[in-house]
């Protein structure tokens, strides 16, 4: 099944509530939360207050993913808001595994994010203790950015690499996706799709129908 993941950055927060409740009622299954620290990437977004108060309005799976710099640090507090998916960046962990078994610990799925430029062999001895990989097809911190197209290569060889050591894991990707190249992304092997812009831009719900319709061809 290829789940869609809007990502909230995206949103307009002056009326955040309401457009996460057309999300909901179209049919996403995951809400992308973008969390940035304005250390490990220049941006600051948003934190646990948010999360919190948007936690009480929704059913969806929260999928909390930290552009933070040693993410350990704060992982109680984001299951405490609501995370059910904590994804941390490889980068930003001084101990990727301890990091990974904490989340674990927490009750949480984990995910592990890629920079475009990152190896997949940060993951070689990791990939069967997670529930996904995300991999970055833009540079984190900023949304609206164009995908990266040397990406589609990196997510088939994630692909083989998880079928090679038998690891079920989702696949997740991230960054200048729309209804123009999503298909290509799936066809490489993508099956979570995070989307920002092509989907808070216009009509929120007619563009989920719009790419739910995409996704049925490949169930």
């Amino acid at each position: 099944m290829i789940k869609l993941a809007p990502s909230i950055l995206a949103a307009d927060f002056n009326i955040l509530g309401e457009q996460i409740n057309l999300v909901e009622n179209a049919g996403a299954e995951y809400l992308h939360i973008d969390v940035m620290d304005g250390n490990y990437v220049p941006s600051i977004s948003f934190g646990m207050p948010v999360i919190a108060s948007i936690r009480k309005h929704t059913k969806l799976i929260f999928d909390v993913h930290l552009m933070v710099e040693e993410p350990i640090r704060y992982l109680e507090d984001f299951k405490e808001v609501g995370a059910d998916i904590i994804t941390i960046h490889a980068e930003a962990c001084k101990h990727l595994h301890k990091t990974i078994t904490k989340i674990k610990e927490l009750g949480c799925k984990v995910g592990v994010s890629l920079n475009p430029s990152t190896p997949l062999d940060v993951l070689e001895y990791v990939l069967n203790e997670i529930d996904m990989v995300l991999i970055m097809s833009v540079n984190p911190g900023f949304g609206g950015q164009a995908f990266i197209p040397e990406t589609l290569l990196k997510i088939k060889d994630l692909k083989e690499m998880a079928s090679r050591k038998g690891a079920s894991i989702d696949i997740q990707v991230d960054g200048g996706i729309s209804m123009d190249n999503v298909e290509d992304v799936i066809s490489a092997g993508a099956n979570v799709i995070v989307s920002g812009t092509s989907i808070f831009s216009g009509d929120i719900q007619d563009n989920i129908k719009k790419y739910k319709e995409i996704f049925k061809k490949y169930s």
